[in-house]
């Protein structure tokens, strides 16, 4: 297995440099705190904050990164003589400057504690951004002398934060080489990790043996889980963190499960795969119908592509093969009009893909729509968490998918619409499907897309060839 690739710390100075060259006002940026469970030593795992791991690289409980006047200035505590016997040495600020190229740039580390009078310097009149908990908003909040807010996606009504948003949001929305090289290394892992799920996959079994498996080859690699994993034969619940059900003949598994490197750069797989090892003929077709139209958006991934048109094309895709099963009849612009796409893929084709699963979405839609965009009111495209032209170094998933939702098909506020035209008689035919979602991490480049996970199979027969060996 491929030994985790550490960014150089060039890369961080250099990213540091951009923002100031796009900052009009002095920035913190907390990395957040690790909280608690039920005493004050016995600590949840850390993740520091994006923003913050783009710009440090490093995860620095309690740290923040001060960015004024041209200097880059970052605050966190200094080793504590304790450190030795409870975790180990830690190294000296000094130190710390030079691995994390703050000495490189004409910047320093200084002790968290110096926070407050640096602050006060600059009239605390400072621009931060959304923090991952309410108590370090509370703390930002106490150190810049305003409220700060504290919930991911929420509107951002201070003029200097949403000036910090803007200058972050153009930096990340593209992704430099040294990001591409984690992104890859997270797919890569994932990869294998999926087809240690599949292998894993046996009639008798259960959920919790194949989530096992999965989770076991990204630990091996130093990789944690990019979002809770799904594993689930009830594929129709979309975010189903349950992973108690038996593994049953003629099941189908979904696993939406992705790694997250050291540095915090994530995977997004989605794939399905019969427990008995091979699909039934009505899984088959729909499986197909949801193959195609994955093939058709990700074929439409291309530079000034808008990310919408990639959404429209899958739902078309998807209502066209299942006019060809029967399950609706008529003309398919008409049904689309009519939302018959909803009905089996109600949510959006995909989001950006970076440093959060769903990259940035902490900045709510500001960072997935472009100025002037706004979501539809329409169920389904509602829920569409990208409209922006593709660039290339842009990263996003394509993830269509067929889930028949009992509060969905049988609300005829939803259906009603369709009228006759879903034919109801040819989808009781396909009762072994509940859910289908097929999920691949693209990269938008120069001339066209990579998929940075095509290493994981999904055409029927490479699908069933992985199950024959287990």
């Amino acid at each position: 297995m491929t030994a985790a690739i550490v960014t150089p710390k060039a890369t961080f100075v250099a990213r540091r440099r951009a923002l100031h060259a796009k900052l009009s006002g002095p920035v913190l940026i907390a990395a957040g705190e690790a909280p608690s469970r039920n005493y004050a030593a016995n600590r949840y795992p850390f993740r520091a904050s994006s923003h913050f791991l783009y710009l440090v690289g490093r995860p620095l409980s309690g740290a923040a990164l001060l960015l004024a006047n041209g200097r880059s200035v970052l605050f966190t505590h200094p080793p504590d003589p304790e450190d030795a016997l409870w975790h180990g040495p830690r190294p000296a600020l000094d130190a710390v400057s030079h691995e994390l190229g703050f000495a490189d740039e004409g910047g320093d580390v200084r002790p968290l504690d110096s926070l407050d009078a640096a602050l006060a310097a600059l009239g605390r009149d400072v621009g931060t951004l959304p923090t991952q908990d309410g108590a370090s908003s509370t703390w930002l909040g106490e150190r810049l002398g305003r409220s700060v807010v504290a919930r991911s996606g929420a509107r951002l009504t201070d003029a200097r934060d949403a000036s910090l948003a803007d200058a972050m949001i153009a930096l990340r929305l593209r992704h430099d080489d040294e990001a591409v090289a984690q992104l890859r290394f997270a797919a890569s892992v994932s990869a294998e990790a999926h087809l240690a799920g599949m292998r894993a996959t046996a009639p008798g079994g259960s959920e919790r043996d194949v989530h096992a498996a999965m989770l076991a080859v990204l630990r091996r690699a130093g990789l944690e889980d990019a979002y809770g994993p799904i594993v689930t034969v009830h594929g129709e619940v979309l975010h189903s963190d349950d992973h108690s059900q038996p593994l049953r003949d003629g099941d189908l598994l979904l696993a939406d499960v992705g790694g997250e490197t050291p540095e915090g750069w994530a995977a997004d797989i989605t794939r399905v795969w019969p427990v008995s090892g091979r699909f039934s003929p009505t899984q088959c077709a729909l499986y197909d119908v949801v193959l195609e139209a994955q093939l058709a958006a990700i074929d439409a991934v291309r530079p000034g592509r808008r990310y919408r048109e990639v959404h429209d094309v899958a739902k078309r895709g998807l209502v066209e093969g299942l006019v060809r099963l029967g399950i609706f009849r008529g003309e398919v612009d008409g049904l689309l009009e009519r939302g018959a796409a909803s009905l089996f893929f109600p949510h959006g084709i995909g989001h950006l893909l970076g440093l959060d699963v769903h990259d940035m979405e902490d900045l709510g839609d500001r960072a997935g729509y472009a100025p002037g965009r706004t979501r539809s009111a329409t169920f389904g495209d509602a829920f569409l968490r990208l409209d922006r032209e593709l660039e290339p170094g842009m990263a996003v998933t394509i993830e269509p998918g067929f889930y028949q939702v009992p509060g969905i098909l049988g609300d005829p506020a939803r259906t009603g619409p369709l009228g006759d035209d879903l034919r109801r008689e040819v989808l009781a035919r396909y009762a072994d499907v509940r859910g289908i979602r097929i999920e691949d991490d693209v990269r938008v480049t120069d001339s066209g897309h990579e998929v940075l996970t095509e290493a994981v199979p999904k055409r029927v027969d490479e699908v069933e060839a992985v199950m024959r060996n287990r």
